[in-house]
C-alpha cells in the first residue's frame, strides 16, 4: 500500500509538507503543491486505513458538496433537507457519503481539488448550488475525472448527470396562477443571481409569459436576499400588477414591503420553504421536494459509478398557496 512517505519521496519533499498540502494549509508554494498533487495522482495514494478498507471492500465513497450561506435561513432549511435526503439514500444504497463544504475547497485549483478528493477516496460527487462563477468545479466536471451529479443545474456529459425540476415550466405556471382574477399584465420580476443556472431557466418561463400576455416585465436582481427584494419592491411596486420572485425568501421581502406600503398586489415565490408561511399573507409558490431531489441524485451517482453514462433527469413540482397556518403543521 502506498504511504505518505512514498508520496514525499516521489515529490522530493518532506512528509510534513505532503500533510500540509493534503489538508489545505497555507504557506506552501504553488510549485510544491503541484509536485505533491502530481505524486498523489501518479501513485494513487489514499491517506488512511479507513479509505484503504473502503477500497478493498469495493465500497463507494461520495462527497456531498454543499455551499454555506451565512445569515440565510432559507438556504439553511434547503441544505438540511438536501443532506437528509442524500445521507438517508446513501445508507440505503450502501454508499459512504461525506459532506464537503465548498468554502473549505473554493481556493483550490482543479489539480489540488482533484488530489484532495482522491486522497479522501472520493469516487462520486453530488454538487448542490452550482453556478457559472464556480469555474474550478466546472472544469472538474469537464475533466470527467469523477462521477458527478449536479442538483438544480442542467449540465451533463458522459460522467455527469443532472437532477432538477423544469424551472422554466414551473416559473410559467406559478406566475400564470398568480394572475388568475387579476386585471392588468404588468409584472415586476425579482430574479435571483445572474450567475445562477436556475435563474436563467426561470427567465425562459417569464419570456413565454411576456409573449403570451403581450407585455414586457420589469426584471431586477434580488440576489436571493429578502432585504434586497424588499428595497426593490419599494422602488418598483407601484408600476406592477403582480410581483413574481425567483425564491421564497425574496417573496417574503416583497410582501413585507407591500404591507408597509399598505397596498395589495399578489406575490408569488419559488421553492416551497416553510419560512414563507410566516410572511403574513397568502402567496403562491413552486414547492420543490428537496429531499426527493437529493435521493434521486444519490441513485443517479450510483448508476454512474456502475458504468452508466450521464443524463438529465427531471423531477416533479407542485404549485401551492402558502397560508400562515401551514407554519403550524
Amino acid at each position: 500500500m502506498v504511504t505518505i512517505k512514498d508520496v514525499a519521496a516521489e515529490a522530493g519533499v518532506a512528509i510534513s509538507t505532503v500533510s500540509k498540502v493534503l489538508n489545505g494549509y497555507e504557506g506552501v508554494s504553488p510549485l510544491t503543491k503541484e509536485k505533491v498533487n502530481s505524486a498523489v495522482t501518479r501513485l494513487g495514494f489514499t491517506p488512511n486505513s479507513v479509505a484503504a478498507a473502503l477500497s478493498s471492500k469495493r465500497s463507494k465513497r461520495i462527497a456531498l458538496l454543499v455551499k454555506l450561506v451565512v445569515n440565510n435561513a432559507s438556504m439553511d432549511e434547503i441544505n438540511m433537507r438536501y443532506l437528509f435526503g442524500a445521507i438517508s439514500s446513501a445508507m440505503d444504497n450502501r454508499l459512504d457519503a461525506v459532506t464537503v463544504f465548498y468554502e473549505t475547497v473554493q481556493d483550490m485549483d482543479e489539480e489540488a481539488l482533484t488530489a484532495y478528493l482522491k486522497s479522501q477516496s472520493i469516487e462520486g460527487i453530488i454538487v448542490f448550488g452550482l453556478n457559472r462563477e464556480d469555474e474550478v468545479l466546472l472544469r472538474l466536471i469537464d475533466s470527467e475525472t469523477f462521477k458527478i451529479v449536479v442538483v438544480g443545474s442542467v449540465i451533463t456529459n458522459r460522467s455527469t448527470s443532472s437532477v432538477a425540476i423544469d424551472y422554466a415550466a414551473a416559473q410559467y405556471d406559478v406566475i400564470m396562477r398568480t394572475f388568475e382574477n387579476i386585471e392588468g399584465n404588468r409584472i415586476l420580476y425579482i430574479a435571483g443571481k445572474d450567475s445562477s443556472y436556475s435563474t436563467a431557466l426561470k427567465l425562459e418561463g417569464l419570456r413565454r409569459i411576456e409573449d403570451e400576455m403581450k407585455t414586457k416585465a420589469k426584471v431586477v436582481y434580488g440576489d436571493f436576499s429578502e432585504l434586497t427584494a424588499r428595497e426593490l419592491t419599494f422602488k418598483y411596486a407601484e408600476k406592477s400588477d403582480v410581483i413574481a420572485c425567483g425564491s421564497d425568501l425574496m417573496a417574503i421581502g416583497a410582501m413585507r414591503a407591500l404591507m408597509e406600503l399598505d397596498i395589495f398586489k399578489p406575490v408569488c415565490g419559488f421553492g416551497g420553504i416553510k419560512l414563507m408561511a410566516y410572511a403574513g399573507k397568502q402567496m403562491n409558490t413552486v414547492r420543490q421536494d428537496f429531499e426527493a431531489l437529493s435521493r434521486e441524485a444519490v441513485k443517479r451517482v450510483r448508476e454512474l459509478l456502475g458504468g452508466a453514462e450521464g443524463a438529465s433527469y427531471t423531477m416533479e413540482y407542485d404549485l401551492v398557496r402558502v397560508k400562515y397556518r401551514d407554519a403550524l403543521i
